[in-house]
């Protein structure tokens, strides 16, 4: 029997949430569906939800004492040892064991991951044997990444991979090998802490939102309930036995009804129209709602697919995929679904046309055509844009965070990502590696030296020293000029479309992007350091330009700005999009000497810096180029200044961040 800390909260007393409830549950149904990915807000359930659901499912038989706990049903997915054994027709032993969740933990190391060599074994018999990793445990388990959004990006495409092709493939300090890895793959996240990137989210085969429930009756249940099993936890557990037993029983008969689920062509037309309406990218969306909606008709006792069916699994499989443009809005995904459907069950009726939907032309148009307000002009439709990143080598200790910039130094703070030859005198060995290149020769090194008493012989030729990588995120801040000179539209648009899309990066990434306007008298910080969207949005809408040119205020509160990054070691970039025309004072000197004297003290501070320079026309004063000579900044002129150039040139400076590069 559980103890009572032990015990799991039940998953048929979760109140609500019923969407990421069935995501879950078609999941352990059919895992070749590939995984679920829950989004939302901290504090929904996701996790609790996910630990009840191995309660739910039924014993499973495994091998006895195998270390991938292989099923003697199906041989093709046994281990070497297991398949071995089964070609000479020795018998395998079974045992039944209950689904278990495997955790991964965040600061996971890729030699945890996926295994590697076993250093006892190696030691005791001077040869290189496998040691299982966390993929190995999960094999015909759940397989639940807590914040998968905060894992190490290479870490995601080795679980990702291992998913889609069931078996975990090893090839690493002379060990070759493979073995059966067929999990249930679970992620959670708060899109709050960033986004995974696009093509790691496309390998998630069903999305889910999760929200708060906004319900009083539902909510004060939540807390009746969960109050009940913190009181009494075997108690509460009794209570909902028979809900989970008549669970567990509906998801065994679905497991056994769903190879003779059928699917008719005109259902799988059907699929494809939505699937071609959402223009989603590549084909795996199709085969996964086909997954889907299959295990959907099996769960629900029947054999054959329904229209329904396609609709419910369009709604987990296409959230995530759905292309729209940077900072764009949500669209209603089940309204388009129903258009999809309609459009569907028209043509089945009447030839399809050859008229264009037009109706993404007709948006766009909408809103170029929307009045704006006078002298406030709109972003660009912002853009995805190249990795931006920036490696710093040297021996600073810094302490920011982020997930762009690798930081690899001397000292011996960071995270141990690999080790390497030393190329002096070891100051921070890894005694992990070392003892891998030592291990294989234990066995002749002390056949060769009987007089060594020592457990352990290791010589020079074996020490390997500690690679250390922290990522730290950037700060680019914009000091833009908002003056009656800029007020071209095209000016205004294309440096708020590049900063939108800047934004969009640094948020992914968890770099903060920052925005000074100088205009009339004085300058003002209109988006403080930030990765908000939703605040960016806020501040950069409805920027006015109009009035005189204090180019020395802006210049100065962009230093003092970054200045407390400094601090906290973010890695600054200043961009200055300005004509130059400067015409009001700081000090009460010459406007453009209190300027250029600014922009000195910016680069005695050592701050990276771009200028654009705006200025056109006939009468050209060259005072932009005389600013950015006196930052140490690069240089671009006014035909220069669109959206794609601005981006391209902070991702180029970004690389040259430190000049030993």
């Amino acid at each position: 029997m559980q103890s009572q800390n032990k015990i799991i909260y039940p998953f048929s007393a979760i109140v609500s949430q019923e969407k990421m409830k069935l995501a879950l549950i078609l999941n352990v149904i059919n895992p070749k569906i590939g995984g679920v990915l829950l989004r939302g807000e901290k504090g929904t359930g996701k996790s609790l939800t996910v630990r009840a659901l191995s309660n739910l499912l039924p014993d499973i038989e495994v091998v006895t004492n195998c270390p991938f706990h292989c099923d003697p049903k199906n041989p093709k997915d046994l281990c070497e040892t297991c398949s071995s054994k089964n070609e000479k027709n020795e018998k395998l032993l079974t045992t039944k064991r209950s689904v278990t969740v495997v955790e991964l933990p965040i600061g996971a190391t890729e030699d945890r991951l996926v295994g590697t060599i076993d250093i006892e074994k190696a030691i005791k018999t001077g040869e290189k044997h496998f040691d299982p990793g966390i993929l190995a445990q999960a094999n015909h388990n759940i397989l639940y990444i807590d914040e998968v959004n905060l894992l190490d990006d290479h870490l995601v495409d080795v679980l990702l991979d291992t998913a889609a092709m069931g078996v975990n493939f090893v090839e690493r300090e002379g060990v070759s090998f493979s073995h059966p890895s067929q999990f249930v793959l679970i992620g959670t996240m708060n899109p709050e802490e960033g986004e995974l990137r696009p093509q790691l989210l496309d390998r998630f085969a069903l999305s889910v939102e999760v929200k708060g429930i906004p319900y009083r009756e539902d909510r004060a249940e939540i807390i009746r309930r969960r109050i009940a099993f913190e009181n009494n936890p075997s108690s509460f557990t009794k209570d909902h036995i028979d809900n989970q037993e008549k669970m567990r029983q509906k998801i065994t008969s679905a497991t056994i009804l769903l190879p003779k689920v059928t699917l008719s062509s005109d259902l799988l037309d059907l699929i494809t129209q939505i699937c071609t309406d959402f223009a989603v990218d590549g084909h795996r969306a199709d085969i996964v709602m086909y997954k889907t909606a299959c295990t959907l008709a099996a769960y629900n006792g029947r054999t054959e697919v329904t229209e329904e069916d396609i609709k419910e699994a369009a709604e987990l499989v296409l959230p995530h995929r759905q292309r729209r443009q940077p900072f764009e809005e949500s669209k209603m995904e089940q309204q388009q679904i129903n258009e999809s459907i309609q459009k569907w069950n028209n043509n089945k009726q009447t030839p399809p046309q050859n008229n264009t939907d037009n109706s993404q032309n007709t948006d766009k148009s909408d809103k170029q055509d929307e009045p704006a307000e006078e002298q406030i002009f709109q972003a660009d439709e912002p853009y995805n844009i190249k990795l931006l990143s920036s490696q710093v080598l040297d021996e600073i200790e810094r302490h920011g965070s982020g997930r762009r910039s690798k930081i690899i130094s001397d000292s011996k703070r960071g995270h141990y990502v690999a080790s390497m030859l030393p190329k002096g005198k070891v100051t921070d060995i890894a005694f992990d590696a070392t003892l891998r290149a030592a291990a294989p020769f234990q066995k002749s090194r002390k056949e060769m030296d009987t007089k060594q008493q020592n457990a352990l012989l290791i010589e020079s030729c074996d020490l390997r020293e500690k690679i250390r990588e922290t990522k730290m995120g950037n700060l680019i801040m914009f000091i833009v000029d908002a003056s009656g000179s800029m007020a071209a539209e095209e000016r205004m648009s294309a440096t708020k479309g590049a900063i939108l899309s800047l934004l969009l990066d640094a948020y992914q990434r968890r770099d903060r992007v920052g925005m000074v306007v100088f205009r009339k008298n004085t300058a003002e910080l209109v988006l403080p350091p930030t990765n908000s969207v939703e605040l960016a949005q806020k501040y950069l809408t409805n920027l006015p330009t109009g009035g005189r040119t204090p180019l020395a205020h802006g210049l100065k509160l962009g230093l003092d700005a970054v200045e407390s990054s400094l601090r906290t070691d973010d890695i600054p970039l200043l961009v200055l999009i300005s004509d130059g025309r400067a015409n009001i004072n700081l000090y009460g000197g010459d406007p453009v000497k209190e300027a250029t004297n600014v922009a000195c003290e910016i680069a005695s501070r050592g701050i990276q810096s771009i200028t654009i320079d705006t200025e056109c026309g006939f009468l050209n004063f060259g005072l932009v180029k005389q600013i950015s000579e006196a930052m140490g900044s690069k240089y671009l002129r006014l035909e220069e200044l669109r959206a794609a150039p601005i981006a391209s040139a902070v991702k180029n400076q970004l690389f040259t961040v430190n000049p030993k590069l």
